[in-house]
């Protein structure tokens, strides 16, 4: 008869002490801002840290704290006009320190001869875009890699260049000049052949 009291009793205590938990879960609720999780939407979640932020989020932070919302190479040019767009502000150019290595796209490429599968650049890799096992040749998915240089530092045996993509008639696009809106109209590309 005891131990049926007992259990009745931590039974009657689990369920006070869960009522009250349920409720100041529901009073002391902290909302998050939703500018911040608009504008962590529109980042391109790479992680990669160009923008001087330990990732997307922080950087999201930022920017909904007044930050400038042009420092991620990964988004480029595409992310910088939605996140104007969303929050308001000119559309300004990517930042010339954080974003110089957008000026001309780059690419990983792992020399695989050289390459001994450390697996060390996958780790580092933000977008999963190196693929291979340990102890074997790993490579490079050039339509993933956002050209971040993450991968570059950690190898042992220095095997991975940065390797500059040149445009195609199939890859160039017009860009903007400064202060040209997100919608150009009037612009129109000439390509000569």
């Amino acid at each position: 008869m005891t131990i049926l009291v007992a259990v009745f009793a931590l039974l009657a205590l689990a369920a006070v002490f869960g009522a009250l938990l349920g409720f100041a879960s529901e009073k002391f609720r902290v909302e998050g801002d939703p500018i911040i999780e608009q504008i962590d939407a529109l980042l391109p979640q790479t992680q990669c840290g160009q923008c001087g932020h330990p990732g997307c989020r922080p950087y999201a932070e930022a920017i909904a704290a007044g930050e400038e919302h042009n420092r991620c190479p990964p988004g480029g040019e595409t992310t910088v006009v939605a996140l104007s767009e969303l929050l308001g502000r000119e559309v300004l150019p990517l930042d010339a320190e954080e974003g110089s290595a957008l000026d001309v796209k780059r690419v990983a490429v792992i020399r695989e001869d050289e390459c001994i599968g450390c697996t060390k650049c996958i780790q580092a890799c933000p977008v999963d875009a190196i693929v291979g096992a340990a102890k074997l040749m790993h490579t490079v998915i050039a339509d993933e890699c956002t050209g971040c240089d993450l991968c570059v530092e950690p190898c042992p045996v220095d095997c991975i260049d940065m390797v500059e993509i040149k445009p195609t008639l199939g890859t160039w696009s017009w860009q903007r000049p400064p202060g040209v809106g997100s919608k150009p109209d009037n612009l129109i590309p000439v390509v000569t052949l």
